[in-house]
């Protein structure tokens, strides 16, 4: 049976970052992803780039603490804010000094004042940088190279394996290529899966973000946190899928079908749109989303209007990554949906990475406590960062410290299965579930439906299983299981949550599905 020092499940930027740290403090690394290498949200195409905000300067940095705080509801984790927000400028040193990564910076002092670089949800313009992902790919490449840390594309975490005291010992994994389970021993496991976006059917994220490794934290005794809190974006349907719509352009939008929920303030509506991208219930201007949601998976048709000059950079940007990556002219006919984008909450981890499971850290979206309610625009690669390094430090320390893995025999497989087509199918209809009542518009009757749906799908999953099924159909089963469960938690969460609260909105209807909902 294999073996490493430390595990970390996922290779975006926060598990890549784990293992660089982990790798560079001592210990024999190993890298397990459902896709390729550098995926996940961190480097899906449909973005047009990643910023990273942080404090100007010392000063600065209790202002920004102080701003997620108030942008997060009041539902962030004072501590990991602190932490995330001091961290932020050693990250981004470490990224240009000791990785190499070649960042970008607004054109000139000018430029970086312009409204158009101030943050999401924030009020004051902030350090910012660009991060493009080729640079970013070559020099992670070479520092794992350089350290010799083991990748393995393609590899499903299935389920953790504890010791009789509790401790994560091993992992089960899929190897997704040969169709085999994979038992590993181990001293140290980072969960950095990714978000909740593979729970719907529009998702802004990569389809290996399978949504599954806060449920296996969670059945190994991890605490979830901050979970009903899910950026839900706009995004293109028409003339391409799967695009994130660009908020600093909603000023130029002009609607080709009514807009019923926006009334005669639309241009008032619009620019207030601009100031951020993911819906938020804190503003006047979710009667745009509201509007978008009620057109349902076809989408609502509008155009650009941009002005002849004075177009702002991150504007031409924008346009010009439109039309060039994408060949999508600003004149063309669009239409927008909402989509799923990153989850705010997820794994509950203090201040060094760790979920209170001894052997067990994460990082990155699949946590949560550091943004909140809304989070503030350029913090997600920024958390992914500075947690990433903090994880991989910890789990380190956590392996070299630790007795000698777990022996072959102590890590037995599941036996039991479900057949793929089963397994799809009821994939299909859980996504469906919570696209229909869990994305914007959230009510008690669909709430309610959805958990009703959920454990049907549940009990039909356990109906359907069978034992000594092959490994492929082992690892549907426990998919499914893992993800039905993550669900089935968030929508709790999104119940027990009456008022409404940043990226969740809770509407007025009682007793009855909306529109959507029936459809």
């Amino acid at each position: 049976m294999e073996s490493t020092d430390v595990l970390v499940i996922g290779s975006g930027i926060a598990g890549l970052c784990a293992a660089i740290e982990a790798a560079r403090t001592g210990a024999t690394v190993t890298v397990a992803c459902a896709g390729k290498t550098m995926s996940g949200s961190s480097f899906f195409p449909g973005t047009w780039g990643l910023g990273l905000i942080g404090p100007v300067n010392e000063d600065d940095e209790q202002d920004l603490i102080d701003t997620i705080q108030t942008v997060g509801g009041g539902v962030a984790d004072p501590e990991l804010v602190q932490t995330f927000v001091h961290g932020i400028p050693q990250a981004i040193e470490w990224l240009e000094q000791d990785l190499g990564v070649e960042l970008q910076r607004p054109q000139s002092a000018e430029s970086a004042q312009q409204k158009q670089f101030i943050p999401c949800f924030d009020h004051k313009t902030r350090m910012w940088r660009g991060l493009t992902r080729k640079p970013l790919e070559d020099a992670l490449t070479t520092r794992i190279e350089s350290l010799g840390i083991r990748l393995l594309p393609r590899h499903e975490l299935i389920d953790l394996v504890e010791d009789t005291d509790g401790k994560i010992v091993g992992a089960t994994l899929y190897d997704r290529t040969n169709e085999r389970l994979v038992p590993m021993a181990v001293k140290a496991t980072i969960i950095a899966a990714g978000g909740t976006g593979g729970l719907f059917e529009r998702s802004l994220t990569s389809a290996d973000v399978l949504s599954s490794s806060q449920a296996i934290a969670l059945a190994h005794g991890a605490s979830l946190t901050n979970i009903e809190f899910m950026q839900m974006m706009p995004g293109f349907i028409e003339p391409k899928r799967n695009l994130v719509f660009n908020e600093k352009t909603w000023r130029y939008v002009k609607f080709d079908q009514p807009v019923d929920n926006a009334d005669d303030k639309l241009d008032d509506l619009l620019e207030q749109r601009s100031g951020y991208g993911p819906f938020t219930s804190r503003l006047d201007s979710r009667a745009i989303d509201l509007a978008i949601d009620q057109a349902g998976a076809e989408g609502l048709a509008l155009h650009y209007d941009f002005p002849r000059e004075d177009v702002p950079e991150f504007v031409q940007t924008f346009a010009t990554w439109l039309q060039d990556e994408h060949g999508i002219a600003p004149t063309d006919e669009m239409r927008v949906a909402m989509y799923a984008h990153a989850a705010n909450g997820g794994i509950k981890i203090d201040m060094t990475a760790y979920t209170g499971v001894e052997g067990l850290y994460a990082c990155g979206e699949a946590t949560g406590g550091m943004h909140g309610a809304d989070r503030i625009g350029g913090l997600s690669s920024a958390n992914g960062i500075v947690f990433g390094r903090i994880a991989g430090v910890s789990a380190a320390h956590a392996a070299l410290d630790a007795p000698e893995a777990a022996a072959p025999m102590d890590i037995a497989l599941p036996q039991y299965g479900i057949a793929t087509t089963d397994a799809e199918r009821l994939t299909h209809s859980l996504k469906h579930t919570m696209s229909t009542y869990c994305m914007i518009d959230r009510t008690e009757a669909g709430l309610s439906k959805a958990l009703q749906q959920l454990e049907s799908l549940k009990d039909e999953a356990t109906a359907l299983s069978k034992p000594h099924a092959n490994d492929s159909e082992i690892a549907a089963l426990a998919r499914l299981q893992s993800q039905n469960q993550l669900a089935t938690e968030m929508v709790k969460a999104m119940r027990k949550r009456t008022e409404s609260l940043g990226s969740h909105y809770r509407s007025n209807k009682t007793g009855h599905l909306s529109r959507a909902e029936h459809n």
